[in-house]
């Protein structure tokens, strides 16, 4: 691109513009003209366009995201919520807790292993922002069908990727999941979440306020590696040119971040910032115009000043450039000389490229020219907003109408066997351990659960056992069946995970994966699932402090499904009070927590045996989520139960065969009255979970659940090195261990 300045942009009103190129419409390069009274330059062009991306500015969300605002939940523990690089919650003791999930999908499957490391150092930089150290972070995977080619080429790289930037940073993965389904061929995603600790009184905030303050660009110097990035990469479809996109996906290098982070927590301990951004999705742009915007809203910027990896570097590139490990302050003149002095300890480049004005608009320059002067607001906050037509397809009927409850079931016991080792045996079902084994899960020495336990936790304070903990879930099945209710089971899910360990749910974060908005069905599935998702945080009382929209989730005509992935992040007291899913000891009780109906639409039978999606996803009941995950902590909190796992996707047998294989020891169940051995082992119904009591604890755990109107049902004991189901069949051991374990390595290593 040729270099404009801003007074020769005003004199050639008709010079032809790249604008199309760069993602936009018509209408909004004529809005752009509209705000400045001119034609933009290419500096500034090149600003709105990766601003203006669906990517950055949720132009096709935002009118539906607004819920999460106007149904928020009255919570107490709220510090900071929507608007900024992450949430803040008040964990108790003085302490603030800040996490966020985020996509890197589109990179991902042009460049596996760069665009999931950058997946994590974008979202490890986004809680550093806010001034928390992270702690740990979780990744939810969907990739295509486990045995298909493409998926062998890209989940190593992402595994790979990620383990290689979180490990490098010395940051533990306790949480997430790995799904497969044909649906996500040429479409994988890769979220990626992080939680951060810090003290109330150390949350910074993204703004530049202070005229006079300086902008200090600090980290890794800016190259041609990711020019556009995932702002331009997730605001459209794939198609078959979809790989030459490749130079566009950022390169990462974790020991520079590892030394960002040190040094920024450094800067932070000296109260030496006024404001703080990090540089992910639209680089300097974003990070220039969302702190003039959010401060007093003048800023003057040399470009030139900028550091470089490439010389040729034009300013447009510079601009729109996502390399990593980067991030932007603003600092009191005062204290400039220190915060360069940090800077050069910790060996990260830091350099003065601008300062704050008294006025309203940002300027920037190169070698004395001036290229560009906008209104920040108008970049960074108040880009096109479209209200997209929406419809429920007409396909939408037919597919609940065909009821995964009408299919042929097992004909007898050997066959009820047969399929449960089919299902345990399943890319779905099966351990995930050749993956999770290839993540640091105990660096740093404070995690109490990681995979493949319900929820990931780690300690935050040494003497108090303070805790958090996390789950992140989706089942993009169930929200293909009925997005209101897939979304809300979801929530669920992770909700009833993170009380399962012990914790209770606190505050949501979340990433909102789907096709094209441009088609009336896919944002009526987005229409559906966010609201589906603000009514449920509502009546759990469980706030969206942020998250991510994904959309162009899709090649061709062919959309993902819908999958919105929920984290709950959750709070203990005590980790040593925790509740993992293994059991532990013989002779312990075996209970069923809730109810179970013949509810198999969208299930894992459905798929593994019958390679079928039809039906309506399990009901969903909040009240008794809320009284499951009350019982589930007070019994964890008060020594009840030395075991507890959720009941979710392969049902009852598949939650009891994984806690007997987790803790090394078998289980006798018996079939209640009034239901089949079939619907007892398979059915998912929500609100469910397993739990193993001493036998000390019974009366008085029994007593609880029924003081409480929870229904409660003793299916067996702990016991031996099999898993029987008397009258129907008996597994070993070491049969299941076998089917369990064998399946990852045999398709991937």
């Amino acid at each position: 691109m040729s270099l404009d300045t801003v007074k020769h942009a005003a004199g050639t009103p008709d010079a032809e513009q790249p604008w199309a190129e760069l993602g936009l419409k018509q209408d909004e390069y004529a809005r752009i003209r509209e705000i400045l009274g001119r034609r933009p330059t290419g500096a500034e062009l090149a600003m709105y366009s990766v601003m203006w991306s669906e990517h950055c500015s949720y132009k096709s969300s935002k009118v539906h995201l607004r819920q999460f605002g106007e149904k928020a939940p009255e919570n107490d523990a709220m510090l900071v919520g929507i608007g900024e690089n992450a949430g803040v919650v008040d964990v108790g003791q003085g302490y603030a807790v800040t996490f966020k999930v985020e996509s890197h999908n589109h990179p991902s499957y042009i460049e596996p292993y760069q665009g999931a490391a950058t997946g994590v150092g974008g979202i490890v930089r986004d809680i550093l922002a806010m001034g928390a150290r992270p702690v740990a972070v979780v990744d939810p995977l969907r990739f295509g069908a486990a045995d298909h080619p493409d998926t062998r080429r890209v989940l190593p790289g992402v595994v790979a990727g990620i383990g290689g930037y979180g490990n490098c940073l010395g940051l533990p993965n306790i949480g997430g999941e790995v799904v497969f389904d044909p649906c996500y061929q040429g479409n994988p995603l890769v979220n990626a979440g992080c939680i951060g600790v810090m003290k109330h009184e150390d949350i910074h905030l993204a703004q530049a306020s202070g005229p006079g303050n300086k902008v200090i660009l600090y980290g890794a110097r800016t190259g041609g590696d990711g020019i556009g990035g995932v702002s331009v990469l997730a605001s459209e479809t794939f198609d078959s040119t979809g790989p030459a996109k490749r130079p566009a996906v950022q390169v990462g290098d974790p020991f520079q971040e590892k030394l960002l982070i040190e040094c920024t927590l450094e800067i932070f301990r000296e109260k030496l910032v006024a404001g703080i951004q990090d540089l992910g999705g639209a680089g300097l742009s974003c990070a220039t115009s969302e702190l003039a915007s959010a401060g007093s809203g003048g800023m003057h910027i040399d470009l030139d000043t900028v550091p470089l990896r490439d010389a040729t570097l034009s300013p447009e590139e510079i601009l729109m450039s996502e390399s990593q490990e980067r991030m932007c302050a603003i600092v009191e003149p005062g204290k400039v000389d220190r915060f360069l002095e940090i800077c050069e300890k910790w060996d990260v480049i830091a350099t003065v490229i601008g300062e704050v004005t008294e006025g309203e608009r940002l300027e920037i320059f190169w070698h004395g020219e001036q290229i560009v002067d906008v209104p920040p607001r108008t970049v960074a906050h108040e880009g096109p907003v479209y209200e997209r037509p929406y419809a429920r397809p007409a396909w939408q009927d037919a597919l609940q109408a065909d009821d995964a409850g009408a299919l042929p079931r097992p004909a007898d016991s050997a066959e009820l066997r047969a399929q449960v080792l089919r299902l345990l045996s399943s890319p779905n079902q099966a351990s995930k351990a050749w993956i999770t084994d290839q993540y640091d899960r105990f660096v740093q020495g404070n995690t109490v659960l990681a995979q493949p336990e319900d929820a990931g936790m780690v300690r935050i304070d040494e003497e108090t056992n303070l805790g958090v903990a996390m789950a992140t879930d989706g089942n993009g099945r169930y929200a293909k069946l009925d997005p209101y209710a897939g979304a809300q089971l979801a929530l669920a899910e992770a909700y009833r995970n993170v009380a399962a360990s012990g914790a209770r749910p606190l505050a949501v974060s979340d990433c909102l994966n789907f096709g094209s908005p441009e088609d009336p069905g896919v944002m009526w599935q987005f229409a559906e699932a966010t609201r589906g998702l603000a009514d449920a945080c509502l009546h759990l009382g469980t706030p969206v402090t942020g998250g991510n929209v994904s959309l162009y989730n899709q090649t061709g005509e062919t959309a993902i499904h819908p999958t919105p992935v929920v984290a709950v992040l959750g709070v203990i007291d005590d980790v040593n009070r925790r509740t993992p899913i293994g059991f532990a000891e013989e002779g312990q009780l075996l209970y069923l927590l809730g109810d179970t109906k013949e509810e198999f639409g969208g299930s894992a039978w459905s798929q593994v045996v019958h390679d079928h999606l039809g039906g309506l996803p399990p009901a969903v009941d909040l009240d008794r989520e809320k009284l499951l995950a009350e019982i589930l902590i007070s019994a964890s909190r008060d020594g009840m139960i030395d075991a507890a796992h959720d009941l979710s996707d392969g049902g009852l047998v598949q939650a009891v065969l994984e806690s007997a294989l987790r803790g090394g020891h078998g289980a006798r169940l018996v079939v209640p009255d009034g239901l089949s051995a079939f619907t007892f082992l398979f059915s998912e119904s929500a609100g469910r979970a397993v739990v193993s009591v001493p036998r000390s604890e019974e009366l008085r755990f029994t007593d609880m659940c029924g003081a409480r109107g929870l229904p409660v049902t003793r299916i067996g004991v702990v016991d031996g090195d099999a898993l029987e189901v008397q009258g129907e069949f008996t597994i070993p051991l070491d049969e299941a261990r076998t089917a369990y374990e064998g399946t990852i390595p045999a398709l991937l290593a």
